[in-house]
């Protein structure tokens, strides 16, 4: 069964510094891998700051919206998609991008 690595993209804002909303984030999250599984291969994680590199040498600070991964175990493109579309994220306007890590 394939790889496949679901990317955040969206302006990250600052994680909750709430605690108890700090913890209702965690446990949609938790709830959200449970429902994963054991499909689940990497939790994955934010992101924070970012630059880019272009090919002339030139960097870009914060270039992209990327704001976090996670890796997945999936049958095909469309089963990765449709655990994709219960993604958190998906409440704060962020969307996801699901591509499949090919083995080399």
């Amino acid at each position: 069964m394939p790889n496949y690595v679901l990317t955040y993209h969206g302006e990250a804002g600052p994680m909750p510094t709430d605690p108890a909303a700090m913890e209702a984030v965690m446990e949609e999250w938790g709830a959200w891998y449970g429902s994963i599984g054991d499909a689940l291969v990497d939790g994955g994680a934010p992101f924070g700051e970012s630059a880019s590199i272009g090919p002339d040498g030139s960097s870009t600070a914060n270039p992209a919206s990327l704001s976090g991964y996670t890796i997945i175990k999936a049958d095909n493109l469309s089963s990765a998609s449709a655990v994709a579309k219960s993604c958190p994220v998906l409440k704060n306007g962020h969307t996801v991008q699901i591509s499949q890590s090919i083995d080399m």
